[in-house]
């Protein structure tokens, strides 16, 4: 081989390795470059969102234990019976209705003391169920009348309070509390001089319900109450 063909062969090779080279530095590049905004797309923030909101309960329930005690079952039971009447006349004061009140079975329990006399005890329940809430709540603080007119109440007798109608505040709440999330996301991308996207992944937190302005009784023990729930938002960051 002449001296032209040996040179024209170094200068191909010489070629295809600087092709060679040239494609390994750009393919290098390029596979670095997706890499970095496979992470860029993956950038985002998870925040928590917060919404609360002031019910007052449209359930009342009273439940009224009583009892009568006696050596002999007729004229305790009779004691009962006119105890009924007592509270089934209290309550109709208040303007409650019939089909508000109900009374429960009766339970009698007996023993025989050491002398020989048997001792009954009759006990008997009644209940009131109604949506007028405020005027339940004000016949309960005026319970003690029953006291004085002869009612033996007994400790199981309490008022519960109910909210019943989270179904209808459930989607506003959890539109304001993925709306507070957004405001929170946006607060930390302004800090990391980024913007907020499109949402990755929510996670709705479960609704609570709790006495209001911060009371530590449970929310059955008062009318007054409060809604809360937290969801968890991921955001996509711009």
């Amino acid at each position: 081989m002449d001296g032209a063909g040996r040179l024209s062969d170094r200068l191909g090779m010489i070629a295809a390795a600087i092709i060679l080279a040239l494609g390994l530095m750009i393919g290098g590049y390029l596979l670095g470059n997706g890499l970095v905004r496979a992470r860029e797309a993956d950038r985002s923030v998870t925040v928590r969102g917060l919404a609360e909101r002031d019910v007052t309960a449209d359930l009342a329930t009273w439940t009224l234990a009583y009892s009568a005690q006696g050596s002999e079952l007729g004229p305790v039971q009779a004691q009962v019976d006119a105890n009924t009447k007592v509270i089934e006349d209290f309550l109709k004061g208040f303007g409650f209705q019939p089909g508000e009140i109900s009374v429960g079975g009766v339970n009698v329990s007996q023993y025989t003391n050491n002398n020989g006399v048997p001792n009954i005890t009759v006990r008997q329940r009644m209940q009131l169920r109604t949506t007028r809430v405020m005027e339940a709540r004000r016949a309960f603080a005026r319970q003690f009348e029953l006291v004085r007119r002869g009612v033996a109440l007994e400790g199981e007798s309490g008022i519960a309070y109910s909210f019943t109608k989270l179904n209808e505040v459930k989607p506003a709440m959890i539109a304001e509390a993925t709306r507070d999330a957004r405001a929170g996301a946006e607060q930390f991308a302004r800090d990391s001089a980024t913007s907020v996207g499109t949402i990755k992944q929510a996670t709705q937190g479960y609704f609570s319900i709790g006495a209001r302005d911060g009371d530590n009784s449970s929310s059955s023990e008062s009318p007054f109450q409060k809604v809360r729930v937290v969801t968890t938002v991921d955001f996509y960051l711009d």
